[in-house]
């Protein structure tokens, strides 16, 4: 089992940055990959975001690519995600996810507990 601890979500004004970090434990040598989703009230699900470890390797949205960037830092098991050039379609709770997979990077097999990020003037 992997354990995956969000934190950094919060309200900032539209042009703003916020950086959201998440951080597991557990099982991490079954990770292949660790990324981000997010969900919009009324929304389905969005894949934004992922960041393989083997190869080093990262794939974006489209909706995100060129103002998000995630980093890890493997001293401290933890991948972040630098938010800059925030709009308010960016508003959604947030989640952490971590598969297993080394083709589908996308596919989650543990979950975040989410966290809140508000983009409002």
């Amino acid at each position: 089992q992997v354990q995956l601890v969000e934190s950094g979500g919060g309200l900032v004004q539209p042009g703003g940055s916020l950086r959201l970090s998440c951080a597991a434990s557990g099982s991490i040598v079954s990770i292949n990959a660790m990324g981000w989703y997010r969900q919009a009230p009324g929304k389905q699900r969005e894949w934004l975001v992922a960041a393989l470890f083997s190869g080093g390797t990262t794939n974006y949205a489209d909706s995100v690519k060129g103002r998000f960037t995630i980093f890890r830092d493997n001293a401290k098991n933890t991948v972040y995600l630098q938010m800059n050039s925030l709009k308010p379609e960016d508003t959604a709770v947030y989640y952490c996810y971590a598969g297993r997979s080394t083709l589908a990077f996308n596919r989650a097999d543990y979950w975040g507990q989410g966290t809140q990020v508000t983009v409002s003037s």
